[in-house]
């Protein structure tokens, strides 16, 4: 494997939706958005298929993860009814793209993707000089790679900049009260489809909540069937959570630094942890960044976590390249690499690889 990058469009699109009402704010997402919700539909259904789900499975379990999204945050359901109404699909199919996470969960054919976070914390939390910044790779499957965008949600709570695949409502991104929010998958045996997905659970925090605090409640008060991760952080304060059915854990940073590959890092989630999808290669590359810090130091600036996230042969795949030689399922991608800065109310996002950094174009994005 080798830091080369993964094929990718020459325009990413990005997409404004402006206005208080969700609704509205979906109608003009999937209207911009059509072609390519479209073709994101198709290939999770080709993922679906191959994980061995039905259609008809798919359907039902989306039509009940909407049916908890509208009991958690009804606007949440209006804005995912719009993007269908904008797209000229049905809502149930957007729904799918949304609990897409835990409606793969079904399948032990398809392993979810692998993802690298690493959030610094400069100065103690109370002190008027803390600092914090956060950087990540977004890996998935590369057969996707034309159809994630970046957006700007404005008319909620709070304006929300970031990235996210079409049709889905969140993933990572920063607001305007200066809330960031990172985003791992996990695995647990009892994950699936009952609870709030975590991409519209992500969406909602981002859109609510003006700090960490505030993010704590809401993930604390939602129904959580699945397993994920947040590394949440704001000017002053950072935590990650281990997000699973048996419950939500913290950690706290360790010398100011949060690191997240994935696999739980506290104990009650780990014991029934799907070792399987993610090991060996999720330690070995939590154990790599970790030598790379010790070594190195911790990054004083953004600019500077992107190095401890390059790699090349025969090191573990933080940056992550596809091998064209795989089958559908199995070609993995860092499709994206996005800088967060709380204080900044900032998303700067590489469309590629961190190995791109020095010649590729960073596009920011301010809540």
């Amino acid at each position: 494997m080798t830091a080369a990058s993964n094929p990718h469009p020459e325009h990413r699109p990005h997409i404004t939706a402006a206005a208080t009402d969700p609704r509205t704010r979906g109608i003009t997402r999937g209207q911009a958005l059509r072609p390519g919700i479209h073709g994101a539909i198709e290939t999770y259904d080709r993922l679906f298929a191959l994980g061995g789900i039905t259609t008809t499975r798919v359907h039902d379990d989306a039509e009940r993860a909407l049916d908890t999204i509208d009991g958690f945050r009804p606007d949440a359901r209006a804005e995912i009814e719009g993007i269908a109404h904008g797209a000229h699909v049905e809502p149930w199919r957007i729904a799918a793209l949304n609990a897409r996470t835990e409606i793969l969960a079904r399948s032990t054919t398809v392993p979810p993707g692998e993802c690298t976070t690493l959030v610094r914390r400069l100065g103690p939390a109370d002190s008027p000089a803390a600092r914090t910044f956060g950087i990540q790779t977004w890996d998935w499957h590369v057969e996707l790679a034309d159809h994630w965008h970046t957006f700007a949600s404005r008319g909620g709570r709070h304006d929300v900049v970031g990235l996210t695949e079409h049709g889905i409502l969140g993933k990572i991104g920063v607001n305007s009260a200066g809330l960031a929010l990172h985003f791992n998958i996990l695995g647990h045996v009892r994950d699936g489809i009952g609870g709030v997905p975590m991409h519209v659970l992500a969406a909602i925090v981002l859109e609510e909540a003006a700090d960490v605090t505030e993010a704590l409640a809401i993930v604390r008060s939602a129904p959580i069937a699945s397993s994920g991760s947040f590394a949440l952080f704001d000017p002053a304060q950072a935590v990650l959570l281990d997000l699973s059915p048996v419950g939500v854990f913290e950690i706290e940073p360790e010398n100011g630094v949060l690191l997240r590959t994935n696999h739980f890092l506290t104990p009650i989630p780990a014991a029934d942890e799907k070792t399987w999808l993610y090991q060996p290669d999720s330690a070995e590359r939590h154990a790599f960044v970790c030598a790379r810090l010790t070594d190195a130091g911790a990054p004083d600036t953004p600019e500077e976590l992107v190095d401890h996230l390059v790699t090349g042969a025969g090191e573990p795949p933080v940056t992550c390249v596809p091998d064209p030689g795989k089958p559908l399922g199995q070609r993995w991608a860092t499709l994206a690499t996005v800088i967060l800065e709380p204080a900044a109310h900032t998303a700067t996002i590489l469309d590629g690889t961190p190995a791109d950094a020095r010649t590729g174009t960073w596009r920011t994005l301010t809540a």
